[in-house]
């Protein structure tokens, strides 16, 4: 029986949809009371990836990474994207046949080893957390960058996301070594 040993904690980070990037200030200080300081965020990039959120919100969607300065438990996940669906519903328009979302938040982590999602829905290669969570590893690292999976959503196969994933993950592995936290798995 192998013994059970404690995972290193991890870096929290959110993927943010928005055609009004004019809530980003607002969103991400409602974000960092709980989650704490920012320490990177991605340019706004066009999100061309699939039409799929512009029934909801509309055309020229756009995109960006943040992750957080205070690492977090990957165990807190779950905890995370309630969250994150709680600040999206306070900046959704109220309409009888639903809310319309204003601002999307992709909720993860990464570490070392991957890129985890948290997702309300399932699928085959979606893990259960709890209260209706999800968790799946959208990206691994392997020959010093992040690599896509067949079921890796369409733009976070792209280069520029990896690029920015790269940073993160670099961010990341300088804070473990600042704060002597062992550095096993560093290279795969």
């Amino acid at each position: 029986m192998g013994s059970i040993t404690i995972p290193q904690p991890v870096k929290g980070i959110i993927g943010v949809l928005t055609t009004e990037s004019c809530l980003l200030p607002t969103v991400y200080a409602e974000l960092t009371q709980r989650l704490g300081p920012i320490d990177f965020t991605s340019e706004l990039m066009p999100f061309t990836s699939t039409t799929y959120y512009e029934a909801e919100m509309g055309p020229n969607i756009q995109r960006q990474f943040i992750s957080f300065e205070r690492l977090i438990d990957a165990g807190t996940l779950a905890e995370m994207k309630l969250f994150t669906n709680a600040v999206e519903q306070t900046f959704a328009i109220k309409k009888p046949e639903g809310g319309v979302r204003r601002v999307n938040l992709d909720a993860g982590y990464l570490c070392l080893a991957k890129l985890v999602l948290a997702s309300t829905k399932d699928h085959a290669h979606r893990i259960y957390l709890r209260d209706g969570i999800y968790a799946e590893i959208t990206l691994r690292f392997y020959r010093k960058t992040f690599r896509p999976w067949e079921w890796s959503y369409p733009d976070y196969r792209l280069s520029a996301y990896i690029a920015i994933f790269n940073d993160i993950r670099e961010i990341y592995r300088n804070q473990l070594e600042n704060e002597d936290i062992s550095k096993e798995n560093t290279e795969h």
